[in-house]
């Protein structure tokens, strides 16, 4: 279960608990602070790190060509 559906069900239990009752300021503050908490985690989401893990594929695939070049110029360059 991934961090953003864990969120929703805690904010679901949380109002289905107090939807009975006078306590909807305390529920607003609760989430704030729950959600003030998470935020202090740099917790990100499941498309921002897949976004990131293309980036970082790409760059290491730019950076193997490049080793690959740079070995073909020190072999051109090893020649008599």
């Amino acid at each position: 279960m991934d961090k953003v559906h864990i969120l929703e069900d805690l904010q679901q239990r949380i109002a289905s608990l107090f939807s009975s009752s006078p306590a909807a300021d305390l529920q607003k503050n609760l989430k704030a602070l729950l959600m003030q908490q998470f935020a202090r985690l740099e917790l990100v989401t499941q498309e921002e790190f897949e976004l990131q893990r293309q980036v970082l594929a790409r760059t290491r695939d730019k950076l193997e060509a490049l080793e690959v070049r740079v070995a073909q110029l020190e072999a051109k360059a090893a020649l008599p």
